[in-house]
């Protein structure tokens, strides 16, 4: 008896060791790991991901300038002498600033030197002027007190009389107009974000429905044996998650690649005339430490995004199949 039962037991472990092997096998992903259209999106969503960190930095870049323009209206003014015959440019230069300082709400004034008046000119005169053969004005800068103003209709009052051809701009017009332009590029700016953001959103729920195309026949049996729909939604869910930020964090560092070389190429040119123009309207092309912040967010945004999108688009197409089911009954 004792032979007999040990060769049933054998027989029967015999018979049961394919089965194990199968249970130990690993099971396959309802989602294959990497494929064509899988690479695909992750250069895609790296795309996208870059194009939507550069847009977001552009407008912190022409926010923060604005704000600085902003800032310069409560800052400064500057009172213009225009050369006229038989004017003493240097006498007329001490004498409007001799005026404004006695002012209340005034807390200096600074001569623009020749070779700054110059220098200002250079972009579109060139190098090597004379500034006395031309009929160039001379500048003063009036630095004010940001609490309580000057009286500006004052000062105008008192400069024009003793000096006709001098007038004051308290550059309130011009900074006006530029701050209206960089709010609206501000505003365009988030428009083209939110545009990038809903591409990425359809070409997340194309991507999906591939997927699901290519493993309908799984996924429904799956669905029709009892698998419930957060069970096949948290698998695509997870599946695309990965892949989004894949592609966030490439598209991100490029993005930040990029900015760091317009910050390296911006300090290296600091000295010529055309970098204090540009930086005069857009700073020196250093995002900041919000920029760069901005842009982690919008990894992480994007890769959120990309995985909720998935999550989404599978419940709809179960919940399809759910309707269809008694219909086709």
């Amino acid at each position: 008896m004792t032979d007999l039962a040990a060769d049933h037991l054998h027989e029967e472990a015999v018979e049961t060791m394919p089965t194990m092997r199968r249970v130990q096998r690993k099971m396959a992903p309802i989602v294959p790991a990497q494929n064509i259209a899988g690479r695909a999106l992750v250069l895609v969503i790296a795309i996208m991901t870059f194009l939507s960190c550069l847009t977001f930095g552009a407008v912190t870049l022409v926010r923060d300038t604005a704000s600085v323009w902003e800032n310069q209206i409560s800052r400064e003014a500057t009172i213009q002498i225009k050369p006229v015959e038989g004017l003493d440019m240097e006498a007329a230069l001490a004498q409007a600033s001799q005026i404004a300082s006695e002012f209340p709400g005034v807390k200096g004034t600074k001569i623009v030197d020749r070779d700054a008046t110059a220098r200002l000119l250079e972009p579109w005169l060139g190098t090597g002027l004379n500034i006395d053969e031309l009929p160039v004005p001379r500048l003063i800068v009036v630095t004010i007190d940001e609490a309580s103003p000057p009286d500006f209709a004052a000062m105008r009052a008192a400069i024009t009389p003793k000096l006709p051809s001098a007038a004051l701009d308290d550059h309130r017009t011009w900074v006006d107009r530029l701050v209206a332009m960089a709010h609206t590029t501000v505003t365009i700016g988030f428009a083209v974000l939110a545009l990038i953001l809903s591409a990425t959103v359809l070409t997340v729920v194309f991507a999906t429905r591939g997927a699901m195309a290519g493993n309908g026949h799984i996924i429904e049996v799956l669905h029709f044996v009892g698998a419930e729909a957060r069970f096949i939604a948290r698998e695509f869910r997870w599946h695309f998650l990965v892949t989004g930020m894949k592609g966030a964090a490439a598209g991100g560092a490029a993005a930040i690649v990029v900015f760091i070389v317009f910050s390296w190429w911006s300090s290296r040119n600091m000295a010529t005339p055309q970098a204090d123009q540009a930086t005069a309207l857009f700073g020196n092309f250093a995002i900041g430490s919000t920029g760069y912040l901005g842009v982690g967010l919008m990894v992480l945004v994007i890769g959120a995004l990309t995985a909720a999108t998935s999550h989404a688009t599978v419940v709809t197409y179960l919940s399809d199949i759910d309707i269809r089911q008694p219909e086709a009954g």
